[in-house]
């Protein structure tokens, strides 16, 4: 669906808290709101997964494709942050259940990449 490459093999994914970038999420929430990001909500991660299972990318790939370093300073990939907002706002859509829970969905997607330096907007739409 969202991937343009059909050929790829599916992606092997280790467990969430192996990487990198998941670490770097639940420490800038763990900053923000206190708590232990990693259980307060026992769906942060699944839902992560599921995602990343879509895109056929793990986490440290998602943020490689969002971000770049120039200069010494880490920055957006235009493209790959719009890649990602579309896919997350199309995903979030086929999520069952109310609006609520497939905002919920979506929302959890973006902060994972907003505590990892990809600003985005909020994905809950109206009408």
């Amino acid at each position: 669906m969202v991937n343009e490459e059909e050929s790829e093999a599916p992606v092997e994914l280790r467990p969430m808290l192996d990487y990198r970038a998941v670490q770097t999420w639940l420490e800038g929430l763990k900053s923000h709101w206190g708590g232990d990001p990693a259980t307060d909500d026992p769906e942060r991660l699944p839902i992560l997964e599921a995602f990343c299972r879509l895109m056929n990318r793990d986490p440290d790939q998602v943020i490689k494709e969002t971000t770049m370093i120039k200069n010494g300073e880490k920055r957006i990939r235009v493209k790959g942050r719009e890649r990602y907002a579309n896919a997350i706002n199309a995903w979030q859509e086929t999520i069952q259940g109310s609006r609520i829970r497939q905002a919920k969905w979506g929302n959890t997607v973006r902060s994972f990449l907003i505590h990892n330096g990809v600003l985005l907007q909020s994905g809950v739409h109206q009408g």
